[in-house]
């Protein structure tokens, strides 16, 4: 496969570092202590990295994988993927059987569902593993961790064709600067872990611990397993929590080219609405990708883009596919050079922290909708491994 070809026909990448995400994963690792094991959360599509290329790059640091429905576990399976998978959302009675099929362990905390799973599974023979959601705090779905869901789970250890595996909570404000909060649901999560105990209920996994508390060094980190989500991307939960206890490297950078280079004239509207006007003569340069790229036009006269390692603005309004920026002070500047929109080029770095702090979207927001007109390009080792293109729905593995 010819890899400049690759890279040189594109009219917009975004090119994932896979070692970046291995990398993250060990540093993390390194904060816990040595029998807690890590399950990567790959949900909406590995937060916009893929989500295939990911679990298969984090598969030799983790025991198991995280995903919110049942077609993302689904996916994983066709794709090869082995081990745990574990639906953290809502899995409804008409999928119970595919996610028999598939091997996937789904989210548990009524009576009706367990027993349905149940019946489901005694059935077709098979022993289903599950775990158990405890709501402490954020009021989704869960069981509260009181003693009548002593008494339900106990219930359902008692089901046929069932194995409770785990057990999981969510914390709601662990990316915060004030822990009380986390704190009281972690006192309430192991209390009544504490409970179910006493009744004889051991489960193997026990896990809350999400990647603001995994970076923070969060006491739930001593738990049976914590799952890394958006820190094993490269990104930190908020700009709230330690940054000196892990570095992370962030795994995805989006580049693009110039697509047109023009003078105007002072006086001179730019893009929908006229909302910049050029104040003198200017060179600008027209950037074709847009917020249907998943480019958020928040950053209409506020974001910035790099071009021969310098930072070009955004004037006026970002359209559905287009963008223009002012290049007047840019030298040289040639149609199809390189434009970075959220990585490095030279000595300068656009990060997902500038692009959430300019437009006002939340950066999680910003990684998962990065659009799927935008083919991922994987690379490790300084070489292309795997290229996925979604307006084919193709992904192509080099390994």
């Amino acid at each position: 496969m010819d890899e400049t070809r690759l890279k040189n026909c594109r009219r917009v990448e975004a090119d994932i570092n896979l070692d970046a995400i291995a990398s993250n994963l060990k540093a993390m690792k390194a904060l816990l202590p040595e029998k807690t094991e890590m399950m990567a959360v790959v949900k909406a599509d590995g937060y916009g990295h893929g989500a295939v290329p990911v679990a298969k790059a984090a598969a030799p640091y983790v025991s198991g994988f995280g995903v919110a429905t049942l077609q993302e576990g689904i996916n994983l399976r066709h794709h090869g993927v082995e081990g745990m998978i574990l639906i953290l959302g809502v899995t409804f009675p008409e999928d119970f059987e595919e996610l028999l099929q598939w091997r996937l362990r789904p989210a548990v905390f009524e009576l009706g569902q367990a027993q349905e799973l149940s019946r489901l599974a005694e059935s077709s023979h098979q022993k289903l593993r599950i775990h158990l959601a405890v709501d402490t705090g954020m009021s989704r779905i869960g069981m509260k961790p009181g003693e009548e869901s002593v008494r339900l789970v106990k219930q359902i250890s008692c089901l046929p064709g069932i194995q409770i595996e785990g057990i999981f909570t969510h914390f709601a404000r662990a990316d915060e600067r004030d822990k009380e909060s986390a704190q009281k649901q972690l006192q309430d999560f192991e209390n009544f872990m504490g409970r179910l105990k006493d009744h004889g209920l051991e489960i193997p996994y026990c896990h809350c611990s999400n990647s603001a508390a995994m970076v923070e060094g969060f006491p739930s980190n001593r738990l049976k397993m914590c799952r890394a989500g958006i820190s094993m991307y490269g990104i930190y939960p908020s700009d709230e929590v330690r940054k000196d206890l892990v570095e992370l490297t962030p795994a995805m950078s989006v580049k693009t080219r110039v697509s047109c280079l023009k003078t105007i004239e002072a006086g001179t509207p730019v893009s929908y609405g006229g909302t910049f006007v050029a104040a003198q003569t200017m060179r600008i340069a027209t950037i074709p990708v847009g917020y249907g790229d998943g480019y958020p036009r928040s950053l209409s006269g506020k974001g910035h883009v790099l071009i021969r390692g310098m930072r070009a603005p955004v004037l006026g309004r970002i359209c559905m596919d287009q963008f223009m920026v002012d290049v007047s002070h840019i030298p040289d500047v040639l149609l199809q050079d390189e434009v970075v929109l959220m990585g490095t080029q030279g000595k300068d770095r656009i990060t997902i922290e500038e692009i959430e702090e300019a437009g006002g979207a939340f950066r999680y927001e910003i990684i998962c909708n990065m659009g799927k007109r935008i083919p991922r390009v994987y690379w490790s080792q300084g070489r292309i491994v795997g290229v996925k293109d979604y307006s084919d729905d193709r992904y192509v593995d080099f390994l």
